[in-house]
Formats: structure tokens, C-alpha cells, sequence
């Protein structure tokens, strides 16, 4: 295999700048005094809490793989109708032809509302690369992005998920990427909404990359969504350590995505040590919510919902005692 020479594929330490250290520390000083509760406090509150990612059920909601279609705009009540959860992360390419109404997402909140459904963010795609190396089409990507930070404001939620996407060399890349994330925080922070970002391929897969980008940044508003899965920087051969990019990420991180392929028999992800992971993010002092995303293909898309909220739960109480 011949490796870009463009493309880093080893780990080298990540620089720890003054800022993060002290983030790690106020994090890690929350899990201590988190951890010493007195008598007279009220019962520890859990260590996660649980939400669904809306694509965990994209073949139902695109009618797709002969599974029957469901209605997008029923996604709140069937999280907590089906499946217990309620917290939920929308996906804007459900909705896509309603990009400019007001109506379906205030319809969606309704809903949300009326099921006793909290809405955390909305995860965007399709409208361009916020790190385009052409800086007109740069300037219009963010500009797309703009409805959904207003989509997400009317359905309660705290973000939008973008991605990171550019092209050049790698540090032309950063700088890039910086720039179109940077201008979209700013909008977002005008209607308080953050702006995260996740691994979602080529560079920003690679931890180191996508921590850089988020210092050059440098912006409150703007943070990570890691994923436990996304790591592929190039397919099929080039995987960045998806235990190196969390720990590279959870410093920024304000949401955290549980990606999911399949289940042994014990009833843990094949791909990835769900202990590991969760004792890592959890020892940035992150108490937000964790989020199922199932993709894999064995088992259907209720039945892998319900095996990776089983494992999350089941983690979480081991982890609690």
C-alpha cells in the first residue's frame, strides 16, 4: 500500500497547549468532587444520560432495504414510544424539502414537546465544505448551513453537527476548515446555538487535525462530536486509533455519538471496547448525553437500537458501582 505522504497515519503526541490542560483539570476535578457525595445529598444522578441519533433508523425513514417507511416527522414519539429514550438528535437530510419553513420544525418541537422528548441537535449534511479550498464557495457553504442553526433554535436544540470537509495539504486544511467553522459559530452565537463537529472522514478523522482545527477556532461556540466509529481518514486501509481520537477530542467535546455495527453474544460491539471508550470520555468530566447511532446491517434497526441502548446502560451501571 502506498501511503500519501499528505496524510499523517501515525500518532504523534498532541501538543497540550495551557488552554486544554485546563480544561482536563477542571474536568477531571468535577469527576472527584462528583464522586465524594455526602450523606445528605440527593442520590447520584447518572453518569450518562442516553439520546438517538435520527439516523439509526434511516432505512425507515428514506423507505429504503424493503423495511417499512415511517414518517420523519414522527422521529421524537418513536424514540419514546419504541424505544425509552428521550433525548433525540435530528438529520437534516429528512427534511431537506422543508429547509425553508418554519412550520415543520415548530411541528416537529410540538411533537417533541407533547412526548416529553428533548431535542439536543441536528446533524447537516449536503450543504457544502465549510473548508472548500475555493473561499466564494467556502463563503456559501456557510451561508447554507445558516437555515439550520435557525432550525435548530426553533426545535430547543443546543447545535448543529457539521463537517469539517476541505482539500490541499493538511495545514492548508486547517486553516480552511477554521475559517468556514469560525464564520458559522459566529452566526450560531447570535441565536445560541454551537456549532460541532465530527469525524466524519478524510482529515478530520484524523484526531490531531481536528483538534488543531478546533485551537485555530478558538471559539467557545465551537466544538467536537466524537464518534466511536469514524476514524477512517482514508478507506479501506488508513484508520486514524479511535481511542487516540476521543482522547484527542473530548477536550472540545459537546455531544458524543456511540456508533454501532453489530453485537457478540455477550452482547458487546464488535468494533469497539464500549468500556474503554466510556472511561475515557467520562474522565474529561463529561456528563451530557451519549448518543446511539446504529449502521450495521445483522441485525434490524429497532433490534440494533435496543442492543446498543442494552450495552450503554449495562456499562454505565458497571462503571456506577
Amino acid at each position: 500500500m502506498r501511503v500519501r505522504s499528505d496524510v499523517p497515519t501515525t500518532l504523534p503526541p498532541l501538543p497540550v497547549t495551557r488552554r486544554d490542560a485546563l480544561r482536563v483539570a477542571a474536568a477531571l476535578t468535577g469527576v472527584v468532587a462528583w464522586g465524594r457525595p455526602s450523606a445528605a445529598q440527593s442520590p447520584k444522578p447518572p453518569l450518562f444520560d442516553i439520546s438517538l441519533a435520527q439516523w439509526s433508523l434511516h432505512r425507515a425513514f428514506f423507505g429504503h432495504g424493503g423495511v417499512e417507511k415511517r414518517d420523519p416527522l414522527e422521529f421524537a414519539t418513536i424514540a419514546k414510544g419504541d424505544f425509552g429514550i428521550e433525548a433525540v438528535e435530528y438529520v437534516n437530510q429528512f427534511y431537506k424539502d422543508h429547509k425553508d419553513s418554519d412550520t415543520v420544525p415548530r411541528d416537529l418541537r410540538k411533537r417533541a414537546d407533547d412526548a416529553g422528548v428533548r431535542g439536543l441537535l441536528i446533524m447537516c449534511d449536503g450543504e457544502g465544505a465549510l473548508g472548500d479550498g475555493d473561499e466564494a464557495r467556502r463563503a456559501k457553504a456557510v451561508e447554507n448551513h445558516y437555515r439550520w442553526v435557525e432550525w435548530a433554535k426553533l426545535l430547543g436544540c443546543h447545535s448543529i453537527r457539521v463537517n469539517a470537509a476541505s482539500s490541499g495539504g493538511y495545514r492548508d486544511q486547517v486553516g480552511r476548515a477554521a475559517d468556514g467553522l469560525r464564520r458559522l459559530t459566529e452566526f450560531g452565537a447570535d441565536h445560541d446555538i454551537s456549532v460541532i463537529v465530527e469525524n466524519h472522514g478524510g482529515l478530520s478523522s484524523n484526531g490531531t487535525w481536528l483538534a488543531e482545527v478546533m485551537r485555530t477556532v478558538d471559539h467557545p461556540g465551537c466544538g467536537t462530536l466524537p464518534d466511536f466509529g469514524n476514524f477512517f481518514v482514508q478507506r479501506p486501509h488508513i484508520e486514524y486509533d479511535r481511542y487516540q481520537g476521543v482522547l484527542d477530542l473530548m477536550p472540545f467535546a459537546k455531544g458524543i455519538s456511540a456508533k454501532s455495527h453489530d453485537f457478540d453474544d455477550a452482547g458487546n460491539e464488535t468494533s469497539t471496547d464500549y468500556r474503554r471508550m466510556l472511561k475515557i470520555v467520562l474522565s474529561f468530566g463529561y456528563r451530557g448525553h451519549v448518543g446511539i447511532e446504529y449502521e450495521g446491517s445483522r441485525l434490524g434497526e429497532p433490534e440494533g437500537i435496543r442492543a446498543t441502548k442494552q450495552l450503554l446502560e449495562t456499562v454505565r451501571s458497571e462503571l456506577s458501582s
